[in-house]
C-alpha cells in the first residue's frame, strides 16, 4: 500500500510540473526507512527534503501531498457527540466557536476537528441535476471568517493588553487564512475520495510559477513572477555581452605596434590590440498591449523594470493599433501596477481597438525609427495576430537590420501559430520568433539564444 502511495504521489509530482528524478525518488524511498511513518509532519518533511528543489514548487508539493497522505479518511471522523460543541448549531453559534478558535492555535486538534465538521455541515452542494459536490465557498459563506476581524480585535486587545494593534490584526489575519486552507485541503481530500486522487490533483493544483502561462497569470501571482524576472533579465543582460566579453580582437594599436617593431629593426613581428570598451547594450522593447494578450503585457513590463538596470538605456513601446513610447510611465520607484493603469489611459496606444502589426511597424519607423541603431537589441513581444490587415513585413524587416539583435516571443503555443489570423511564419522569416508562455520558457530562450550570430 505505501509503495504504490509513494509511487503515485511521486508521478503526481512530476505531472505537476515539479522535476523529479528518479534518482531522487528512490532517495526519498530511502528516507522512509529511518522515520516513523505515522508522523505525518516527518512524512512530509522527508518527502520535501529529497523531492522540492526551489521554494516556488512547495504549495504545490503541500496540495499533493496532502491529497495522497490525508490526515484522516471519512470513516475515521469522530462522531458529532464526541465534539466539544455540536455540529448542527446554527451557524450564528459555529461562528462564536470559529472565533474562539481563530484566537488559539490554528494546528490544535481541535481546530482540525471544527473544519471536518463544518465542511461536513456546509461543504456538500448541489453541482447539477442529480449530482453533488464538494466547495469550500459554501463553507466561507456561511461561517463568513473576513466578518469576524473586528470582533476578534478587541477581544485579543482587551486580553492581551499593551499587544500592537498592526500585530494582532497580522495574527488574526494569518489565522484566518489558515482556516480557509484547511477548509480547502480537506474539501479536496472529501473529493479525493469520491472522484479518485489523479483527477482531483490536475483540477486543484495550479503549476508552479516558473511554470504558469503569461495569458493566465493573475493579480496576486505578479509578485511572485516580479522575483523569478530579475535573475533573467540580469542573465539575459550577459548574453547580449557575450560576444563582447569573449571576443578576442579589438582595433589595431598602430602607436604600440610600431614601438615595438624597433626592437626587430622595424618589422612588426608582434601587433598590439586595443583592448575591448566594456560594452552595455541598448534595448527597445515593443509590446502588444491588446486584450488578447493583456497578463502577458503585465509580464513583458515587469521584464522591463527589471532589465533597466542591466543596460545603458532601455525604451518601451506598447501598441494595440497603434503605438506610443510608454518609458516615461515606468520612472525609477514607480509601481508597477499604478504604471500599467497609467499607460493605459494616458498613452496613444489604441485608435479602432483592433490589434493591427503592419500599421503599428509603419508607424514605429515613422516616429521612433532612430531608436534603433548598431547598439540595440529589439525585442517584440506579442501573439502576432494582425487582424488580416497587411502585416507589413519589409518594414519589419528594415527595423531588423539597423538592430545588433533582435527576438520575437510569443506567447501563444506553437500549435496555434498561423491559425486564424496569425502571420507568425511570416514575420518568424524576418526575426526570430520564440514560444515564451511562462518563466521556464523564457529561461531557456536566454540559454539557447545565438546572440553573438550578428
Amino acid at each position: 500500500m505505501m509503495i504504490e502511495r509513494h509511487v503515485g504521489f511521486v508521478a503526481a509530482l512530476r505531472e505537476a510540473g515539479m522535476p523529479v528524478s528518479l534518482a531522487e525518488g528512490l532517495d526519498a524511498a530511502n528516507a522512509l526507512m529511518v522515520i516513523d511513518l505515522l508522523d505525518r509532519e516527518s512524512l512530509r518533511e522527508a518527502y520535501a527534503a529529497t523531492l522540492v528543489k526551489r521554494p516556488v514548487h512547495r504549495p504545490g508539493f503541500d496540495v499533493l501531498f496532502d491529497l495522497w497522505f490525508p490526515p484522516v479518511l471519512s470513516s475515521e471522523m469522530s462522531a458529532p457527540e464526541e465534539a466539544e460543541y455540536d455540529p448542527n448549531s446554527s451557524a450564528e453559534q459555529l461562528r462564536r466557536v470559529l472565533q474562539g478558535l481563530l484566537l488559539g492555535d490554528p494546528d490544535s486538534p481541535a481546530f482540525r476537528e471544527f473544519v471536518r465538521a463544518v465542511v461536513e455541515r456546509f461543504g456538500r452542494v448541489e453541482a447539477g441535476p442529480g449530482r453533488q459536490s464538494w466547495f469550500s465557498y459554501s463553507v466561507l459563506r456561511a461561517l463568513s471568517p473576513d466578518t469576524l476581524i473586528a470582533r476578534m480585535l478587541n477581544q485579543m486587545l482587551t486580553e492581551r493588553g499593551g499587544l500592537p494593534e498592526k500585530m494582532a490584526r497580522q495574527q488574526i489575519s494569518a489565522n484566518i487564512r489558515k482556516f480557509e486552507e484547511a477548509v480547502a485541503s480537506d474539501v479536496r481530500r472529501r473529493i479525493a475520495e469520491e472522484s479518485g486522487i489523479e483527477r482531483i490533483a490536475r483540477s486543484a493544483l495550479r503549476p508552479p510559477i516558473d511554470r504558469l502561462d503569461f495569458l493566465r497569470v493573475t493579480k496576486a501571482e505578479l509578485a511572485q513572477l516580479r522575483r523569478e524576472v530579475y535573475p533573467l533579465a540580469r542573465r539575459l543582460a550577459s548574453r547580449l555581452t557575450i560576444k563582447h566579453k569573449h571576443g578576442h580582437r579589438g582595433r589595431l594599436d598602430f602607436r604600440r605596434t610600431v614601438r615595438a617593431s624597433l626592437s626587430t629593426g622595424g618589422v612588426p613581428l608582434t601587433t598590439h590590440l586595443r583592448p575591448k570598451r566594456p560594452h552595455k547594450p541598448e534595448l527597445v522593447i515593443l509590446c502588444d498591449a491588446s486584450d488578447s494578450v493583456s497578463s502577458f503585457s503585465q509580464f513583458t513590463l515587469l521584464l522591463t523594470f527589471a532589465l533597466r538596470e542591466q543596460f545603458t538605456k532601455v525604451r518601451a513601446f506598447a501598441f494595440v493599433d497603434t503605438v506610443d513610447e510608454i518609458t516615461k510611465y515606468f520612472a525609477p520607484g514607480t509601481d508597477v501596477l499604478d504604471a500599467i493603469t497609467r499607460m493605459t489611459k494616458e498613452a496613444d496606444i489604441t485608435r479602432f481597438g483592433r490589434t493591427n502589426y503592419g500599421n503599428v511597424f509603419t508607424r514605429f519607423a515613422d516616429r521612433y525609427g532612430d531608436a534603433i541603431g548598431p547598439k540595440t537589441s529589439l525585442l517584440i513581444l506579442g501573439d502576432a495576430r494582425s487582424n488580416y490587415q497587411p502585416p507589413a513585413v519589409d518594414t519589419l524587416k528594415q527595423l531588423v537590420a539597423k538592430a545588433r539583435h533582435a527576438y520575437w516571443l510569443n506567447p501563444e503555443p506553437r500549435p496555434q501559430w498561423d491559425t486564424g489570423d496569425s502571420v507568425a511564419t511570416g514575420y518568424g522569416a524576418v526575426i526570430p520568433m520564440y514560444e515564451c508562455r511562462n518563466i521556464t520558457q523564457l529561461a531557456a530562450f536566454i540559454e539557447s539564444t545565438d546572440v553573438g550570430a550578428r
